[in-house]
This record gives C-alpha cells, structure tokens and sequence, in this order.
C-alpha cells in the first residue's frame, strides 16, 4: 500500500485486481484500514495492469500508511429476485499485492466455546 498525499482522493486499484473483483473505474470503494481501524470512502481508479498497485492517494492518504493492510469494499444493490443468485467477489493478495485468492461466497462465522 502506498499512501501519497498531493493527489487527488482516490483508491489507486491495479487493473487485475479490479478485474477479479468486478470492479470498474470511478466506482465508489469503501476502505477499511486493519491497521489503524480508519474506515472511509473514495472511488477507485485504474493502475498498471501486473503492477500490483494499490495506493490510497489525496486526503485520504493520511488515513493509511504504506505497508497497512486494508480491506477494500464494494456493494450492490439488488432486486430480491437477484439475492439468491448474487455470488460476491473476494481477492485476497500477499503482502506483495498479489492475488492469492479469489471465493465467491462468505464463510459463516462460528460462535465460540465458552
């Protein structure tokens, strides 16, 4: 991740990753930063494809630092004959940014023995 603070706000997203994430240019991203737990909300943009790009630029670059892991978040709206058939795209990179991981569908989470 990289963070510089003299562009425009914007979600800097390589290609292959908005790709595989179904994103497209302009879309409104919402990004949660693991690190520091900021959560706020830009578009995204198009970076180099292959280049495993992600910068979160602008004023929203004082929200994440290089190196933090940020979970980046679109959503759909459906008609409910649509939710049934609705499969989300999850990327998951290694900390070199690259994709590791592509699921379709959310684990459900388990409550703990107490």
């Amino acid at each position: 991740l990289q963070s510089p603070c003299n562009l425009v706000c914007r979600l800097l997203l390589e290609k292959k990753k908005m790709d595989a994430a179904n994103l497209v240019a302009n879309e409104q991203v919402h990004i949660w930063n693991i690190n520091n737990g900021e959560r706020f909300t830009t578009y995204a943009i198009k970076g180099e494809r292959g280049s495993g790009m992600i910068s979160v630029n602008g004023s929203a670059a004082r929200r994440a630092a290089k190196g933090d892991l940020v979970i980046i978040a679109a959503f759909v709206q459906l008609e409910a004959s649509e939710i049934a058939a609705h499969k989300p795209r999850l990327v998951f990179v290694d900390e070199n940014n690259r994709q590791i991981e592509l699921r379709s569908h959310i684990p459900t989470q388990e409550m703990e023995a107490a």
